[in-house]
C-alpha cells in the first residue's frame, strides 16, 4: 500500500471512488467539481493505492488556525485493513508539516461506526454546533 499526494492522472479513478463511497452526496459535492475547486486553492488531496488501484482518498485543508479532513473514503472491500488509518496519518503528517496544530473533521451524527474508527485514532467528540450556508 502506498499513500501519496493526488496526481492529475488520478482524476477519473478518484471521481469514481468518491461516487461509489458517497452515493447520496449533495450536488454541491460532485467529485469532479470538488477536485477542480480544491486544486485552485492547494494540492492537499491524498490517495491510498494498492497494486495500481486507488482504494482510498481524502482532502485536507488548513486555514492557518486549524486543519480539516474532508471526503475521507476507503472502498468497502479494503476497509478494516489499515488503509484508512494510514491515509489519515499521512494527511495529519502533511498538515503538521505546514504548521497545523489541530485537525478537525465532521461526520454524520448517525455514522457511529465511523465515529468509533476516528475515536480509535485519538479524535474526540467536541461540544460544537456545526452550521453552514450554500453560496
Amino acid at each position: 500500500m502506498e499513500v501519496r499526494k493526488y496526481q492529475q492522472s488520478d482524476c477519473q479513478e478518484l471521481v469514481e471512488l468518491w461516487k461509489r463511497v458517497f452515493p447520496d452526496n449533495a450536488p454541491h459535492n460532485e467529485p469532479a467539481k470538488l477536485i477542480e475547486n480544491k486544486l485552485r486553492v492547494d494540492d492537499l488531496i491524498f490517495v491510498a493505492e494498492q497494486s495500481g488501484r486507488l482504494v482510498g482518498a481524502c482532502m485536507a485543508g488548513y486555514d492557518g488556525h486549524r486543519g480539516w479532513l474532508y471526503a475521507v473514503a476507503v472502498l468497502p472491500e479494503y476497509r478494516r485493513q489499515g488503509y484508512g488509518e494510514k491515509l489519515i496519518g499521512y494527511a495529519i503528517h502533511e498538515l503538521r508539516g505546514i504548521g497545523c496544530g489541530k485537525v478537525n473533521l465532521q461526520i454524520r451524527s448517525t455514522n457511529l461506526e465511523v465515529a468509533a474508527f476516528y475515536k480509535s485514532l485519538g479524535f474526540e467528540v467536541e461540544d460544537r454546533l456545526s452550521m453552514g450556508i450554500h453560496t
